[in-house]
């Protein structure tokens, strides 16, 4: 979750460039927080004679692919926020290159994922923050599946 795939001409971006914005990328995540190794970037530089848009042949372009499935954004002001955040952050990559640019977020339900077979942990537990501390996928137990800050209220009785 999530995993980036940077559609890009031939050259556009230097070794540092791409590990530059791939660490960008990895902080937005890690702001909120999740683990880092959650985060997935993939660079595919594309042949100049193989990029069209509208049918014809496009030199400066980048698409920016983006599979979330450990999250997903609720409701239009969370997701324009998003999408205007990762805007701001990919900017000094493409706009400020004259590069034209597409950006796509695409949300598969979590419980179609896995990592290094395990299923992640819920959001927020116990399980989750260990993951986070640890960067890296482990067993974990059913106790970990609880929220990290678990506030038990008195339940409606018949009585």
């Amino acid at each position: 979750m999530p995993l980036w795939k940077i559609y890009h001409p031939e050259g556009a971006f230097t070794a540092e460039d791409k590990k530059k914005l791939s660490e960008q990328l990895t902080g937005l995540y890690a702001g909120i927080p999740i683990p880092k190794f959650y985060v997935v970037v993939i660079f595919e530089e594309v042949a100049k004679d193989s990029f069209f848009i509208g049918g014809k042949p496009h030199t400066k372009f980048v698409r920016f692919k983006v599979d979330h499935i450990a999250r997903t954004m609720p409701g239009p002001v969370i997701r324009e926020w998003w999408i205007r955040t990762i805007d701001e952050t990919i900017a000094p990559f493409v706009k400020n290159r004259g590069f034209d640019w597409e950006v796509s977020i695409v949300e598969t339900p979590i419980d179609l994922w896995s990592l290094q077979g395990e299923i992640p942990p819920p959001f927020e537990s116990v399980g989750e923050k260990r993951w986070v501390k640890e960067n890296k996928a482990s067993p974990y137990t059913q106790a970990e599946k609880l929220p990290v800050n678990l506030a038990l209220a008195p339940g409606i009785s018949d009585q």
